[in-house]
């Protein structure tokens, strides 16, 4: 296809770089790069120099701060959900996609640009997440994947081509780097492939980031409290935080006791397992946080909805359909339940564990006192009305029983 202009999903890594290159040589269009700082560290800025380098003109280039829209547009609402994927995993990759595609589709649309570009194989989730992000955005926009088009498909061949065409490699990527591969945002650090593909191999203490390992945190305990409004923390210890620094407190917090490590083996969307180990303090923290806000906020039966909608909301998330008319409606009715999730959560972290020791929300707290206590409550709740409920809940039970069945 004759492509004119293409907007690249740009890090300045090594893979990202090499298809820079590829892209000018292989279609012989202007390349425009894009940037999402989303949290990942100090790497932003080396890509600018890196484009620059690589002969990309300056006004073709865009990085962007978007930390608070990351958290405030995509983590927030998908912990209102309490949203987890196959039990375990809290979405770090996964909720960053559509962001990143949005801003791609943006950026094409601002430079007249007619295809968007990525850096995703083709045996991963985050290619269906970029293509589809896009495609409910554009739905006429181009794609291209190199992974799914060149030949260059081993770290060797990469390097040959940056070698053959100049392009700057530092010295870490050259030896070896990291035996794994990482993605990093405000949310997480995930890490997979290399040595972990072997699912038994248990990963060295060093490959581990933002969190000390259990052994090593404080031998006291932190407390610490959590304000809501709305599913949302406004608050840490009183202190009015944005979404972006919620998160990045959780994050320090979290980090500093030994919380939020994780390593499974989860089911791909493209069909095949994969191993991944996964950093996420502040995201633990704040799961824990806002169940214990709801169980004094919410109804049981929207409580009960919820927790049933939810797996399947986290497979959309997951599978990358965060712009589709089944997540968004779906959201519609979390963000919904969320109106009377108001107060505070005190917690306790001690090497690797959180306890919730304390929950309170005095204008939306269904939890009635008068009632649940197990003294006098002078008439507010008649023990005898039970005799009658349970014998109607076992009538299926008993009739069965009379008819001989167990």
């Amino acid at each position: 296809m004759t492509i004119k202009k293409v907007v690249l999903a740009y890090s300045g890594g090594l893979d990202t770089s090499v298809i820079l290159k590829w892209l000018q040589d292989t279609y012989g269009c202007e390349v425009v790069t894009f940037t999402a700082d989303i949290g990942q560290g100090g790497e932003v800025e080396p890509a600018r120099a890196k484009a620059l380098q690589l002969g990309i003109r300056k006004k073709n280039i865009f990085i962007e701060d978007l930390r608070e829209e990351f958290v405030r547009d995509f983590v927030f609402p998908m912990f209102r959900a309490n949203a987890v994927y196959e039990g375990e995993y809290l979405l770090g990759t996964s909720i960053a996609r559509p962001l990143i595609a949005r801003h791609l589709v943006k950026i094409a649309k601002k430079t007249g640009a007619d295809a968007v570009s990525h850096g995703a194989t083709g045996k991963g989730n985050d290619q269906v997440r970029f293509e589809l992000g896009a495609y409910a955005l554009a739905p006429n926009i181009r794609i291209i994947a190199p992974w799914r088009e060149w030949d260059l498909l081993s770290r060797e061949k990469l390097l040959a081509y940056a070698d053959k065409h100049g392009i700057p490699v530092d010295f870490k990527k050259r030896k070896g780097g990291a035996p794994y591969s990482m993605d990093a945002n405000l949310l997480h650090i995930s890490y997979e492939g290399g040595i972990l593909e072997d699912p038994d191999f248990a990963p060295e203490e060093s490959m581990w980031r933002i969190t000390v390992s259990p052994e090593k945190a404080p031998a006291k305990p932190q407390v610490f409290e959590l304000e809501y409004r709305q599913g949302d923390i406004v608050a840490v210890d009183g202190k009015k935080m944005s979404p972006a620094e919620v998160l990045t407190t959780l994050n320090a917090i979290g980090g500093r006791h030994g919380i939020g490590r994780l390593d499974m083996v989860e089911n791909r969307y493209v069909g095949m397992k994969s191993r991944g180990c996964y950093e996420t303090p502040g995201g633990t923290i704040m799961l824990k946080a806002h169940r214990a806000m709801e169980s004094i906020t919410l109804d049981r039966e929207v409580l009960a909805l919820k927790d049933d909608l939810m797996p399947r909301y986290a497979r959309m998330i997951y599978n990358g359909y965060w712009f589709s008319p089944e997540r968004t409606l779906l959201q519609g009715l979390i963000d919904a339940s969320q109106a009377h999730v108001n107060g505070t959560v005190r917690l306790k972290l001690y090497k690797g564990t959180i306890m919730c020791v304390g929950r309170s929300s005095p204008r939306d707290s269904l939890f009635d006192t008068k009632i649940a206590t197990f003294d006098d409550d002078a008439g507010a709740y008649d023990q005898k009305d039970a005799a009658g409920f349970i014998k109607l809940n076992a009538l299926r039970m008993r009739i069965a029983a009379n008819r001989g069945r167990s």
